[in-house]
């Protein structure tokens, strides 16, 4: 695949590490669900690089000092539904006072296109950093599509992050939304005729939530 600009494969022993749990067909639901967690934490960590800052006063035991700190109300989370709510908590973990907004979509298994079915967002999004969230990059379509419904609502500085994306979804989210920074944490080789990443690692809804 080609490099771009926009797309970081974020290649890190951490990470690595816990891609091989999530792989696994042997991880139990709940070990699954906290491993997804703890990579969106990672993921997150470098994402929020380049967050909106300003410089407050601290008073410390000793003086005061000037410290950067986040601009408040500056960041909303949106995980695409339902897979996407799996990464909420390890993003919130680093900055407790993000808004949540939600976008529901469900694949039609026979076209493989994205259908929604529900939107809620927080007031003022479109002056916030969106960090969109979904464990898996495959097709690329509802990556897309939510993005295209986030620049309707206004939203100029949205990031897109997936911990496990597949070539034709990172091509087709550059090819429409080239100026969306798209974190990965691991680029896997193609996806299968039905849609799926390989060698990926299943549903990731199913597994975070234990459904069939």
């Amino acid at each position: 695949m080609k490099e771009y600009a926009n797309v970081h494969i974020l290649d890190h022993p951490l990470i690595r590490h816990k891609v091989a749990i999530i792989r696994d067909k042997n991880t139990t639901t709940k070990q699954f669900r906290e491993v997804i967690g703890e990579i969106a934490t990672l993921m997150a960590f470098e994402a929020f690089k380049d967050v909106p800052t300003q410089t407050i006063t601290v008073e410390t035991p000793l003086e005061t000092v000037e410290q950067t700190v986040v601009k408040e109300n500056s960041i909303a989370i949106v995980p695409i539904l339902r897979a996407g709510l799996g990464m909420v908590d390890g993003i919130l973990t680093l900055f407790p006072a993000a808004k949540v907004g939600h976008i529901g979509m469900y694949r039609n298994e026979e076209t493989l296109e994205p259908q929604e079915y529900y939107c809620k967002l927080p007031q003022g999004i479109e002056d916030k950093v969106v960090m969109l969230v979904d464990p898996m990059l495959a097709t690329g379509g509802s990556a897309c599509d939510a993005i295209a419904l986030l620049k309707k609502r206004g939203c100029k500085h949205i990031k897109f992050l997936a911990i496990i994306g597949a070539p034709e979804g990172v091509e087709k989210v550059h090819s429409e939304h080239p100026d969306v920074e798209v974190y990965v944490s691991t680029l896997d080789r193609q996806l299968n005729e039905n849609g799926y990443i390989l060698p990926g690692l299943g549903d990731a809804g199913d597994r975070i939530f234990g459904t069939k």
